[in-house]
């Protein structure tokens, strides 16, 4: 099968877009050739391909094409070949894409030298999952809990962000790169946000606790959804809740963490909390940052896995959700502590 044929796409549509139209988008997913039957964790390179083209357009991006791109290694420099680069520079400028989303962890270096070859915006996984949580955290705990990621995040970035941190400021249309006394400047301006982003944050924890501590004076359990992206956890905490709880067909379509009442049928009560989708490769800054909010989930005295057992790749996404959970000190096979729910049963045959 030649490198192409292998390639999982979209037919590409004409370059001219009317004006206000989504910013055009490639996605790239890089599989080295030793794991074309699957990822480390048992993930099919198209159904990785799915679910970046799924990432991208949760931002509202028009993607184009989504592309699975065999690699005999990674490069260091650039990633991938530079006939493979070469390739891509050709497809990107024939369609007039704006932004290329590659499906992997980018070293600084690496971003800088794509964008520089293929004259677009470059982002990596983590950069985009950023993106979408950016553009959906609505309450202040959640949008803290963002910023402060996407904080640490930039911090290892600084030669090539500077310019959007000094567009936050005010800016001053320096023309030149910047010198060492304007890095130093932005990392110490980073690190006085994060300071202040920590400490803000350090009061939402001591009033989360504080809330637990008086439901279990209450005698009230704390039952807690986790699960995929769109498992369908906000759909089943509406059925049980009769809540009205945003839940839609698309990734992260929940970000912001929701507690109801529900009454068991023997007639106690108890308190059902509606969770942050997790993801394959959920990056380590957003998990360190919504530990406030993924701390329900520790304390919860039942967990609800729920699984789309319907999806091909259900047992691998059981498996990363089992390692964030992991994370947090839960064993995600602890019997009577975590029961799995499996959902969207009526989509198997």
């Amino acid at each position: 099968m030649t490198e192409e044929a292998e390639e999982s796409q979209e037919q590409a549509r004409p370059p001219d877009a009317p004006i206000g139209a989504p910013e055009r988008a490639l996605v790239l997913v890089p599989v080295l050739r030793t794991r074309q039957k699957g990822t480390a964790g048992g993930r099919a390179p198209e159904a990785r391909v799915e679910e970046a083209v799924g990432l991208a357009r949760a931002i509202d991006r028009d993607v184009v094409y989504g592309i699975k791109v065999p690699l005999a290694d990674l490069r260091p420099a650039i990633l991938f070949g530079s006939g493979k680069v070469a390739e891509l520079a050709e497809r990107i400028a024939a369609v007039r894409i704006a932004l290329i989303i590659v499906d992997s962890v980018l070293s600084p270096v690496q971003q800088r030298n794509l964008e520089k070859e293929w004259k677009a915006k470059v982002i990596d996984r983590t950069g985009l999952i950023l993106e979408i949580f950016g553009e959906r955290a609505h309450t202040r705990e959640g949008t803290l809990q963002v910023e402060l990621a996407h904080l640490n995040y930039q911090k290892s970035r600084l030669v090539r962000s500077w310019t959007h941190l000094e567009r936050q400021r005010g800016g001053f249309g320096f023309l030149g790169g910047p010198g060492e006394t304007q890095i130093e400047a932005d990392r110490r301006a980073l690190e006085e946000r994060i300071a202040r982003i920590e400490k803000d944050l350090a009061t939402v924890v001591t009033r989360r606790r504080q809330q637990r501590q008086n439901r279990k004076k209450g005698s009230e359990a704390l039952v807690a959804l986790v699960g995929y992206t769109n498992a369908g956890k906000s759909t089943l905490f509406n059925a049980l809740t009769r809540a009205d709880v945003f839940a839609d067909n698309r990734l992260f379509a929940t970000l912001d963490p929701t507690l109801r009442k529900i009454v068991l049928p023997h007639g106690a009560t108890a308190v059902l909390s509606d969770t942050v989708g997790f993801v394959a490769d959920l990056p380590t800054t957003l998990v360190a940052a919504f530990r406030a909010t993924l701390e329900e989930v520790a304390e919860a005295d039942l967990i609800l896995h729920v699984r789309d057992i319907a999806h091909p790749d259900s047992e691998a996404q059981a498996n990363d959700v089992a390692a964030v959970l992991a994370e947090l000190d839960v064993d995600a096979r602890a019997p009577g502590r975590v029961i799995e729910v499996w959902n969207k049963i009526d989509m198997l045959p």
